[in-house]
């Protein structure tokens, strides 16, 4: 439950011949390579990126790294190197905001340990550093992409991190040589990241005003969201739609439209309360349909049905203006399909909106409705009227229930597969 629009439909419905005259700013603004977005070119390429936004594939667009992001070098560069030997430039395409904070291999290292001290009430992170970078730039002892200009001082720096993670975990080990390999290390990387660091919101300011047309691309989804998802289970940043301003520098006027992408069944990766998750055989028909596998990690996502809850819970956070439904063609060999629409508490009280209280989300009973499947292929399909009857009606249930309009409806993998309502 992202509030993006998918950046290669924004790109397609804009005529190209117009192209030229304005230039697109895909955005990234939290998170890091925790949260992977799997795309397909013209030509049906597909790519894997997690912190280059994804409209690098578009050459007319200059990609933007926020502050909020956490930055992991090696990775990134790992990306660029792919991409350009997929033919992608990425010369002048990138820029990366010199406040956004660094991660290193270490906070994967500490990241791992944590989990492993957590056990069996573990959080179920990707072990990419995401968690333990965030707390260096809360504790104030994170080194920023702006502080790669000050080698001079960079060691230091780099000391006190390894220092503080070395006293917290016994298993750590640190000493002189790890710190001297880093530095040296860093100074390559600051040297090859000099062309794309720029102060971000500057940039973000000055096209806001000069009308330039900005997407922005979150990473994770609501319900992970540190202070309104299923705490602890969360992510460590905001991918809700406050996030687009703490994590680009705009002032919240300046945004447009949020369009939220929801799939048309629910999954989730990793620990944590799942009222609508489906068990056994019903869950893996699901998965293997719809490939649920994590594109960061490989790991399998949990699959439930569409919890209309958590989704309405996410449409008043983000003040969506529209839904961008995905993956309605996965559903299609189900002879009937439920909708969670409604929460009630085990004494049977009802419960009114997502609840916070992690033993209520735990306990509580799920009501549903149950709709007839359509048992057809739809994945050829690109007008919503030539939809079967029934797949329509299930879109219509979740519009009038959730009070918000579907306009895009996914069919498929490919950049065509999408019916606009």
């Amino acid at each position: 439950m992202l509030y993006f629009k998918s950046l290669d439909h924004v790109l397609d419905e804009a005529p190209k011949h117009q192209l030229h005259k304005c230039l697109f700013l895909p955005c990234t603004i939290q998170g890091g390579a925790n949260a992977g977005h799997t795309i397909y070119n013209n030509e049906g390429k597909k790519f894997a990126l997690h912190l280059v936004p994804s409209g690098i594939l578009n050459e007319e667009t200059l990609c933007v790294i926020g502050n909020g992001v956490v930055v992991h070098l090696p990775g990134l560069f790992g990306e660029i190197d792919g991409l350009e030997s997929n033919g992608v430039s990425c010369d002048g395409r990138i820029l990366v905001s010199d406040r956004a904070h660094l991660l290193f291999d270490f906070h994967q290292e500490v990241d791992g340990l944590r989990e492993a001290e957590l056990a069996k009430s573990f959080i179920g992170t990707t072990k990419r550093g995401i968690g333990p970078a965030y707390s260096s730039k809360v504790i104030r002892n994170g080194i920023r992409v702006g502080d790669l200009r000050h080698m001079d001082t960079f060691p230091q720096k780099l000391e006190v991190l390894l220092l503080d993670a070395a006293s917290r975990f016994k298993d750590f080990k640190f000493g002189p040589e790890m710190l001297r390999e880093e530095v040296e290390k860093y100074k390559r990387f600051a040297e090859r990241l000099e062309p794309f660091i720029a102060d971000t919101v500057l940039v973000m300011n000055e096209s806001i005003s000069q009308k330039k047309k900005v997407l922005v691309e979150g990473g994770q989804a609501t319900m992970l969201d540190i202070d309104f998802g299923t705490y602890p289970f969360v992510t460590s940043s905001s991918p809700s739609a406050g996030g687009i301003c703490t994590g680009l520098g705009i002032a919240p006027r300046v945004v447009g439209d949020l369009i939220g992408v929801v799939k048309a069944y629910t999954t989730r990766v990793g620990s944590g309360p799942f009222p609508t998750e489906i068990l056994g055989q019903g869950g893996d028909l699901l998965r293997f349909a719809g490939q649920e596998f994590g594109t960061t990690t490989g790991r399998p996502r949990r699959c439930g049905w569409l919890d209309l809850v958590a989704l309405k819970f996410s449409c008043d956070i983000n003040g969506f203006s529209s839904l961008n439904l995905t993956k309605l063609d996965v559903l299609s060999d189900l002879p009937e399909i439920h909708l969670g629409v409604s929460y009630k508490d085990v004494d049977g009280t009802p419960i009114k909106s997502f609840p916070g209280d992690l033993r209520v989300l735990e306990r509580l009973k799920v009501e549903y409705e149950v709709l007839p499947g359509w048992k057809t292929d739809i994945s050829s399909v690109r007008n919503y009227d030539d939809l079967p009857l029934a797949a329509r009606r299930y879109v219509e249930r979740i519009e009038e229930l959730v009070g918000v309009p579907v306009h895009y409806i996914g069919v498929g993998p490919g950049r065509d597969a999408l019916i606009y309502k």
